[in-house]
């Protein structure tokens, strides 16, 4: 039981860094309102282990305060991982392409509305559902779904 433990925690800390990382290494790209955060490929990790939501959701804390993100965006912006990497966690025994479509969705729902009111874009919330939308797709959906692929051949016990 203990050793369990152990491992969960262990694994969220891993995934919360390697998110952190991912998105300040490629920081020019990683915020704004045309966004490809590559850290989102992280969020197909639920579909393998449980300790990836909140490893997801601090690490995605911890890059929007170190990224310079105001109150709203580190809540809200957090708040869409979470749900986004539960979504893929809930779908984790369905066809493993939907494994993104939860992150997508949430970003694309919940980031625009950060953008305009938070931010003060001015661009329409439609077309930033679009940018964020397709930033998720690319990171989540394309790049997640190589990182799924690569895992799912990968030999058995990495995330067990």
């Amino acid at each position: 039981m203990k050793e369990k433990n152990v491992t969960f925690i262990t694994q969220a800390a891993m995934i919360a860094a390697i998110y952190v990382a991912l998105c300040l290494v490629f920081a020019p790209i990683s915020y704004g309102e045309v966004q490809i955060r590559v850290a989102e490929a992280l969020t197909i990790l639920p579909f393998f282990t449980p300790a990836a939501v909140p490893g997801l959701f601090i690490g995605c804390i911890i890059a929007n305060m170190l990224g310079g993100g105001i109150v709203l965006d580190v809540v809200l912006g957090s708040i869409a991982t979470l749900i986004g990497a539960a979504g893929t966690y809930a779908l984790r025994d369905q066809n493993r392409f939907l494994a993104p479509v939860p992150p997508i969705l949430a970003n694309a729902l919940i980031v625009p509305f950060v953008l305009r009111y938070g931010y003060g874009v001015p661009l329409p919330i439609p077309l930033l559902v679009g940018t964020v939308g397709l930033g998720e797709i690319i990171g989540c959906g394309v790049l997640g779904m190589i990182l799924l692929t690569a895992l799912t051949r990968a030999p058995k016990g990495i995330f067990r």
